[in-house]
């Protein structure tokens, strides 16, 4: 293991505990802030050494969850401090990692493998299954709120918010046993193709001393992202920009380093892996968030809006059809991811320039 999988946990720890016993002030926030990222990147290390000694589909499983662990974990810490003005927080959030997942990482991807293989090919039973409950995740937590009529604005009531949160939570736990047990053959490589490991597989040993260091990295993202919640909506005020730049902000930094695992496997033409870890990380972020904070908003009374703007509907509606066609066929190309590509950039300036 190298030096700095285990050494960046145990620093990110340290400091942590520093910040709680002595306070944190501008410089240490700036230091917390590159910890942080930090201790995000060692934490989906570890979970990919931990998901590459389960094996497929498992590992991408594994990867996932310990994402959106860490996703979850940054928009309670805001959330819970911002009070009613980050009532959108978990909306944009959410938004932005369907966006960034579907748009720009299976993007770089296609586009990336294609460079580098010209045509790539993946299971579309598993891809579709995927997709069909992404859809239909997306219409419950982002899209059915903004046409509810028993309470005013984009929000649910707490008997909807409660049926949102259940039916996400089942419908991600069904696509999990489908992925695991019930149709784990859909979600391997296809016939004819080889998709080797990338790296040595770990021993018992190994993968358990990186499970203890996933749980000490996810436990330090928790606390350092409650110590600087409030330095992160002072820099996007400073800056003027709109506040769903921090739901962005967010997602970008939790899908970064997963972005950067899924990016080698398609260059490495296991497009396969590729496409398990962009869907199953989409329907992580809504099936697994939306329950949590639908919790936090009924318990603490904290006001929730989910639905989205005309605007972002448009985009969300536009994503899926490209997504359905991309998928449509298990196979792809640069072109494909061209358009993913562009359809992602625009996503990001119209949410700096709405």
């Amino acid at each position: 293991m190298a030096a700095w999988a285990w050494l960046v946990p145990l620093l990110s720890f340290g400091l942590l505990i520093v910040g709680v016993v002595a306070g944190v002030g501008t410089s240490l926030a700036v230091v917390c802030g590159m910890v942080l990222i930090a201790a995000v990147i060692a934490a989906v290390h570890h979970a990919e050494r931990v998901a590459h000694r389960v094996g497929e589909p498992f590992g991408t499983l594994v990867l996932a969850v310990a994402v959106t662990v860490i996703e979850v974990s940054l928009i309670l810490s805001i959330m819970l401090a911002g009070g009613p003005g980050a009532a959108a927080l978990p909306r944009d959030t959410i938004y932005a990692a369907v966006m960034i997942i579907c748009n720009g990482v299976v993007g770089t991807c296609v586009l990336v493998g294609g460079l580098a293989h010209r045509e790539q090919s993946f299971r579309v039973e598993g891809a579709s299954a995927g997709l069909a409950a992404l859809i239909a995740l997306s219409a419950l937590a982002l899209v059915l709120p903004v046409f509810t009529v028993t309470t005013p604005g984009p929000m649910y009531n707490t008997p909807q918010l409660v049926f949102a949160a259940v039916t996400s939570a089942v419908l991600w736990a069904v696509y999990v046993f489908v992925q695991t047990v019930r149709h784990r053959d859909y979600f391997l490589a296809p016939a004819g193709t080889t998709e080797e490991a990338h790296a040595v597989v770990p021993t018992d040993v190994q993968a358990w001393a990186s499970f203890g260091l996933l749980v000490v990295s996810l436990v330090s993202v928790v606390g350092l992202a409650k110590i600087l919640s409030p330095f992160i909506e002072q820099a996007v005020e400073r800056v003027g920009a709109p506040k769903a730049v921090i739901g962005i902000v967010i997602a970008m930094l939790v899908l970064l380093p997963e972005t950067w695992a899924a990016v080698r496997a398609a260059h490495a033409n296991r497009l396969q892996t590729s496409m398990n870890l962009a869907l199953g990380s989409a329907l992580a972020s809504i099936g697994l968030t939306i329950p949590v904070v639908a919790v936090a908003s009924i318990v603490l009374g904290v006001p929730l809006i989910l639905g989205l703007g005309p605007k972002d509907l448009v985009m969300l509606t536009l994503t899926f059809l490209l997504a359905a066609v991309t998928l449509a066929t298990g196979r792809t190309h640069i072109m494909q991811g061209a358009v993913h590509l562009v359809v992602f950039v625009a996503y990001l300036f119209l949410a700096f320039v709405p």
